[in-house]
């Protein structure tokens, strides 16, 4: 079925989508995952979907996204995502301290333990991932945007680790991601003082790769990422799964050591169909073709 999606674009575009909506135990559908085809083939939207909740992050949300994130990494069809809220205004809106507050000790412990380990999920995703933040991101929220490999906000979003302005610290990886994103004198500033920045001012400092004056349907980040995806979108998917993880796991190593990774990821690269449309379609003056083996 071919639907208008100028809801999430801003203009008049016609794409085929194929939606998976994951469903609550109420019913709703805190997370639509949607994978783009005819000329978009490749690109998969990652919606966060909960209006009543601000898409804050609680066991509802969270079940949805592990299961999302089971089908995303065994998805081989798709070379890139965007992580976005179907939520006027919101990302993400951070942790569900109301539903926290009933837990006891050892639950809120156990809590954190599996949020934290959903957005490892989220960056261990084997393809790119983008976020696309139009409107809040706190807390638990900027943590998840944090987990993507590129975030694209809007001039006027708002930004902010603030869980110490609410007596508890990052959990769900933030003290870790951030002050691998920017100096970490700046991370613990903004951490310490719970400061919420603009979408600019993140630019700036770093924190998001692009900022973007919002539009009147208010998704210019979902209309940067879109643009980015498409630019990824036209690369080797085999390719660009072996440069994230040459990248991932390389950071963490010394220089020498990461070469020997960036060889082991080469080397798993050799064998692909794809590697020989590369070269054949830049001898040929082509546009390449490639089918992702």
């Amino acid at each position: 079925m071919f639907v208008r999606v100028n809801r999430f674009m801003g203009r008049s575009h016609y794409f085929k989508l194929l939606s998976t909506q994951v469903q609550s135990a109420e019913g709703a559908n805190p997370v639509v995952l949607q994978k783009l085809t005819g000329e978009e083939k490749g690109i998969a939207l990652y919606g966060l979907n909960s209006a009543k909740t601000k898409n804050v992050l609680g066991h509802d949300l969270i079940q949805s996204m592990r299961e999302v994130n089971r089908i995303l990494k065994e998805d081989t069809r798709i070379s890139v995502i965007i992580i976005h809220s179907l939520v006027p205004g919101i990302f993400c809106a951070g942790a569900n301290l109301k539903e926290r507050f009933q837990m006891n000790d050892e639950e809120v412990a156990s809590f954190v333990r599996e949020l934290r380990q959903t957005l490892i999920e989220v960056e261990d995703l084997p393809m790119p991932t983008i976020a696309a933040i139009d409107g809040f991101a706190l807390g638990g929220g900027l943590e998840f945007a944090l987990a993507c490999d590129i975030r694209v906000a809007a001039e006027s979003a708002k930004l902010g680790l603030v869980e110490t302005s609410r007596g508890i610290l990052p959990g769900a990886g933030g003290t870790q991601r951030l002050p691998r994103v920017i100096h970490h004198n700046i991370a613990k500033e903004l951490i310490f003082t719970s400061r919420i920045i603009s979408g600019k001012e993140a630019k700036e400092l770093g924190v998001v790769n692009h900022a973007v004056p919002q539009n009147s349907s208010n998704n210019a980040a979902y209309e940067k990422a879109l643009g980015l995806a498409r630019e990824i979108n036209l690369n080797a998917p085999i390719a660009l799964r072996c440069a994230k993880q040459a990248i991932n796991e390389g950071v963490q190593l010394s220089i020498k050591e990461g070469y020997e990774v960036e060889q082991k990821c080469y080397e798993l690269n050799i064998p692909t169909k794809d590697r020989i449309e590369g070269m054949v379609s830049f001898i040929e003056k082509r546009k390449p073709k490639y089918m992702g083996h």
